[in-house]
């Protein structure tokens, strides 16, 4: 053990057990009941520090107070003893209740069946806490599996629960030892309370219910500082904690155990135990201690965010403004977002170590490149632009959608297939997560994203958690476009006139509205912080650089694939110039669609035609001849001059 270890934190619902034991016959053990717990004190049943399963844990809590008997109780196993107890406990007990021993492989136990035939298991409870000769304490396990569910029970079963209901009523004060007196008691261990029938703990004043959370920073800082030699080979700790014994090192070291007691938020006992066994395997270093996490939740001890490099983004606002064409200043707020991530700095003023890696909130005109630079962001963070992983919100509308996002809960269709949101974290935890028309989504779901935010974690109906820690998230959105008129309709907020600052300031104004008043959800806004960024509409300039680069790709790509040289005369593509600027308010996807009615078609239909399948040279002379109106009028026809090679 460290010489640097610190008093042990005690926890929550141990303390709350030492302070209803004496007042409630009938505690209820709910939650991380399943886990192994640090007992905080040096007792004669105990070692401080000492790592103990549940029934372990009560039967040193017990014992310590004083009390004779701690019986434990399986409908599985019948009345059982602690392992620590002596070899004559049960014969003790026995004599108690007036029950009949078996001795199955030399272990001594009082077989008893939930419900049945008499004596059932909470007959003998009874029996052991109305009696006031000897303190018992009467632990049952597993008590969320003695029915199938609290709705539907069969009356053996009602009298039974009912036969634990009276024992904690009639349940007597017994003189210990030291001449106090402490109340008989029984402790039921279940997943959650509700497993119960309500009628056993809602307004039963004898009943005490205490969750067992998972251990909080406290609880986890004091178990990794007392149990930090065990997570490291015995040669590796010899030779790196060389490095940490000046002052320096000192702190170095206590930052660096505050950054993994923060990274292991949520994290079990069993979990963390893993994470020292996993790290002790791996043989990693000290200084490498917080890569154990990721091996631990995505199988991988490299990093992606951490083998970036500064100059990877030394030009990257240049790289997407050659994709992103007139959004100078939406780009470098969405960098500062990154570049803050990859130095580290991301979440420096919030508590939590696993908030996702960046937040952003595209806001602004249709077609203004708020999903391409998503994907430009995904392919030069990770190499790979379908690490942009999009999810239309428009599809989850209706309350019940969160279900298809995060997983529908056991019993119900589709319980088996998971999350689509979780199920996507969890094969791709490096990524974009990009959620187009947030606003669309039904409120119900934009709760979860205050978890997400906030925790960087969820849980789906299947138990699984998944991890947004390595994630950015962006949400896109349209809001402040258009907003109410009063009369049940919409007017148009921003125009392609307004400048980009009035631009700015109109849809901000709209969003916070949005989510103040109308979803009455301003802590969703909070969370994003500042880091809503505003597109401009494409302007005049902006839309020609937009069509020279569509040009050009449509070029490049009939000189790869086809042998085919395509060339535009001065008048066609001033032509095509004069189509795209007075089809803006669609912004880029309206250039597009303005290139592919009044050049790739009739193009198409000219080579198609003109039976050109490659190995040619075409100069486009004009388009749009022929055309009167619009394209559903007349379809377009272009000129051309055509060379076969």
């Amino acid at each position: 053990m460290d010489s640097s270890v610190q008093q042990l934190a005690c926890p929550k619902w141990h303390r709350e057990l030492g302070i209803f034991n004496r007042i409630k016959p009938l505690i209820i053990l709910e939650g991380n009941i399943l886990d192994k717990y640090v007992y905080p004190e040096e007792t004669a049943y105990s070692t401080r520090g000492e790592i103990l399963d549940i029934n372990s844990y009560l039967y040193a809590f017990y014992k310590n107070l004083g009390y004779r008997h701690v019986i434990f109780y399986s409908h599985l196993r019948g009345f059982f003893a602690d392992a620590g107890d002596s070899g004559n406990a049960m014969d003790e007990f026995a004599a108690l209740i007036s029950a009949d021993l078996e001795n199955a492989g030399n272990v001594k136990t009082v077989p008893a069946v939930f419900s049945g035939r008499s004596p059932t298991a909470p007959e003998y409870v009874g029996r052991a806490l109305e009696q006031e000769v000897e303190s018992v304490v009467i632990v049952m396990n597993f008590v969320s599996r003695y029915i199938v569910a609290p709705n539907s029970m069969q009356q053996p079963d009602v009298l039974s629960f009912t036969r634990l209901q009276e024992a904690a009523l009639m349940s007597r004060d017994v003189q210990i030892a030291d001449g106090s007196r402490i109340k008989n008691s029984l402790v039921l261990l279940v997943n959650k309370v509700n497993d119960l029938p309500p009628w056993v703990y809602l307004d039963n004043p004898s009943a005490k219910t205490i969750t067992i959370s998972t251990p909080d920073k406290d609880e986890r800082f004091s178990f990794i500082d007392s149990q930090f030699r065990s997570f490291f080979a015995p040669e590796i700790y010899r030779e790196d904690m060389a490095g940490y014994q000046e002052e320096a090192g000192a702190e170095a070291l206590r930052k660096l155990k505050q950054r993994f007691t923060g990274l292991t938020e949520g994290f079990s006992y069993t979990a963390l135990n893993g994470l020292a066994v996993l790290c002790r395997r791996q043989m990693f270093r000290i200084p490498d201690l917080c890569k154990v996490v990721d091996l631990y939740r995505f199988g991988i001890s490299d990093n992606p965010w951490q083998t970036l490099k500064h100059e990877d983004f030394a030009n990257a606002e240049e790289e997407f403004r050659k994709r992103v064409k007139g959004q100078d200043l939406a780009l470098t707020r969405t960098l500062d977002v990154i570049k803050r991530a990859i130095v580290g700095m991301d979440g420096l003023q919030h508590s939590s170590h696993t908030r996702p890696k960046g937040v952003l909130f595209f806001a602004g005109p249709t077609g203004t490149g708020k999903t391409e630079t998503a994907k430009t962001l995904a392919q030069k963070l990770f190499g790979d632009e379908s690490r942009c992983i999009r999810f239309d919100m428009s599809e989850f509308g209706q309350s019940h959608s969160d279900q298809r996002l995060l997983g529908a809960p056991p019993g119900y269709v589709g319980y088996e297939a998971g999350g689509q949101l979780t199920n996507a974290v969890r094969e791709n935890p490096f990524s974009i997560l990009l959620f187009d028309e947030i606003e669309k989504a039904h409120p119900s779901i934009l709760d979860k994203f205050l978890q997400i935010l906030e925790d960087g974690r969820l849980t789906d109906g299947q138990g699984n958690t998944a991890y947004f820690s390595e994630s950015v998230i962006i949400f896109t959105s349209n809001l402040g476009i258009y907003v109410p008129d009063g009369e049940g309709g919409r007017r148009q907020n921003v125009s392609p006139g307004d400048s980009y600052e009035e631009v700015q300031k109109k849809v901000r104004t709209a969003i916070g509205n949005h989510f103040k008043f109308t979803l009455n959800r301003p802590e969703i806004l909070n969370r994003i912080g500042e880091n809503i960024v505003v597109f401009d509409f494409i302007r005049p300039d902006v839309a020609s650089d937009i069509l020279a680069a569509l040009l050009e790709r449509i070029s490049g790509n009939l000189r790869r694939n086809r042998k085919i040289d395509l060339a535009m005369s001065e008048k066609a593509l001033a032509q095509l110039n004069a189509l795209a600027l007075a089809n803006l308010e669609n912004g880029g996807r309206g250039i597009g669609n303005v290139v592919e009615s009044y050049l790739i078609n009739p193009l198409s239909r000219y080579l198609f035609d003109s039976r050109v399948e490659k190995n040619a040279a075409i100069r486009v002379l004009s388009v749009a001849e022929g055309a009167v109106g619009s394209i559903a009028d007349t379809p377009a026809v272009i000129a051309c001059e055509l060379t076969r090679y």
